[in-house]
């Protein structure tokens, strides 16, 4: 019997204990303060842009081919007397390279020949004019005294029909005599035609730079046949010159609305990743393209090349800079974007419309749809620590770089702490979970405590979903 008691007393002391335990878990869980990240509220500069990628282009490319068929049989010289290669930097009329010129050679010497031919024909027609004109002279005379005579005992009818036919006959001879000659004249036009294409495809055997610049491509060899025609490839790709490039940037039709010429533009190449080039708007081509549904303008990039490290088809990672501001107060966009819960807001401030945390994104948001100087302010709504509550302060939004968000208020100061987002609650072991004290403690509390309230900037950056701005800087 006293056995059985002893069991029922130490039932009912256990289940006090658990019940004491688990009261003691509840309240303490309860009593535990939200933990929170925070950022600092800091004074500096702030520059908003539009990033895109882009290909670096010679100004002016002159595309040099073949106007007459052949076999390429030697290469020209560059200025430094060796022959010209990829590279090699010409003058205007330079020889590029030759193509065997025996068949035109030999075509130019027909086209002569056949021009002398028909400059002997000229000449024959015209002594054939003279001589018709001196027998027309004759039969005129002869039917004259014809005439004078008439059918007579003198002159019998046959004969004086005779004279009036050669009369006619050599007015037909002379006239045919003067056309043999017009037509000589064509022959011999016609053949000085011959002979003037001839000689201009001969010329065309020898290849010259058309301009002044750097050879970037070179698509023959020495024994190449090439083929003039409009589909055929090009011989050299000449640059006319490096020192002044552009870019083609491809940019999204969400931000070409923020560009504009004259604009000014940073950007960097991987062949020098330390390097910031810098350049501005030329102008933004009408001739859109569409790539799955993505609408994309081609915009020129004007920048000097004066010390030639940029060369041609590199890849450039362009920064349209849409807006500036200095020495202002920043503040983390993902404190921008955070909100508390209803039961996190201080007692005083609950009376303010909570669910003004809607309306804080949406404000947000809209100051995002104007990147540029010219953007407006809007309100926004960042939060501080207050205890274990959090009260909100109302603020004035300005310029966005993706990362940081320019800021405006009265109770707003540099070196501020302002809530970033809710850390998961954390004991004094820093596991989330409330242990009971008489679990045992892992090692390295005091250290994991101390990590708690410490800021890591770099994990600020890393927790910020994406940019409130969609004008501000987009990497594609």
């Amino acid at each position: 019997m006293r056995r059985k008691i002893g069991m029922a007393i130490l039932a009912v002391t256990v289940l006090a204990l658990i019940g004491c335990l688990g009261w003691w878990w509840f309240e303490s869980r309860g009593s535990q303060s939200p933990a929170y990240r925070t950022a600092q509220v800091k004074r500096g500069d702030l520059l908003a842009s539009i990033s895109a990628t882009g290909t670096i282009e010679p100004t002016i490319v002159v595309d040099v081919g073949a106007q007459v068929n052949g076999i390429i049989k030697t290469f020209g010289k560059d200025k430094n007397g060796k022959p010209v290669d990829y590279g090699s930097i010409v003058d205007e009329n330079t020889v590029l390279a030759k193509i065997d010129d025996s068949l035109y050679a030999a075509a130019l010497e027909t086209a002569r020949a056949q021009l002398r031919q028909a400059e002997a024909n000229k000449l024959s027609a015209d002594a054939n004019v003279l001589q018709m004109k001196a027998k027309q002279l004759q039969a005129q005379q002869d039917w004259d005294r014809a005439k004078k005579l008439g059918p007579s005992d003198a002159l019998s009818q046959s004969a004086y029909d005779q004279y009036r036919a050669n009369f006619e006959v050599a007015k037909a001879n002379l006239a045919a005599a003067e056309a043999a000659v017009e037509q000589a004249k064509s022959s011999v036009a016609q053949n000085k035609a011959s002979l003037n294409t001839a000689q201009i495809n001969l010329g065309y055997c020898t290849i010259k730079a058309p301009v002044k610049g750097v050879i970037i491509d070179r698509q023959v060899n020495i024994g190449q046949t090439v083929v003039s025609s409009l589909s055929a490839a090009s011989l050299f790709l000449l640059a006319k010159d490096l020192k002044r490039i552009m870019i083609w940037v491809s940019v999204n039709e969400a931000d070409i609305g923020s560009i504009y010429a004259g604009q000014p533009v940073t950007f960097t190449v991987d062949a020098f990743p330390n390097r910031a080039f810098t350049g501005q708007v030329g102008k933004v081509r009408l001739n859109a393209t569409m790539t799955q549904n993505v609408v994309t303008y081609t915009v020129e990039v004007n920048t000097n090349n004066d010390d030639g490290k940029l060369l041609p088809y590199l890849t450039a990672n362009a920064k349209f800079i849409t807006g500036r501001r200095e020495n202002v107060l920043l503040v983390p966009n993902a404190a921008m974007r955070w909100s508390p819960r209803p039961d996190q807001v201080a007692p005083e401030a609950r009376t303010e419309r909570h669910g003004g945390k809607k309306g804080t994104h949406r404000e947000a948001r809209k100051e995002g749809s104007g990147a540029g100087d010219e953007a407006v302010q809007s309100r926004g709504t960042i939060w501080v620590e207050e205890g274990k509550f959090v009260k909100p302060i109302r603020v004035k939004t300005g310029l966005t770089d993706g990362a940081f968000t320019e800021i405006e208020g009265k109770d707003v100061a540099d070196g501020m702490r302002v809530v970033t987002g809710e850390a998961a609650r954390e004991t004094a072991a820093g596991t989330g979970e409330v242990r009971s004290p008489l679990m045992p403690q892992p090692m390295g509390r005091g250290q994991r405590q101390g990590q708690a309230g410490t800021e890591n900037p770099g994990t600020e950056r890393s927790v910020t979903e994406r940019p409130d701005n969609p004008g501000a800087e987009r990497q594609r």
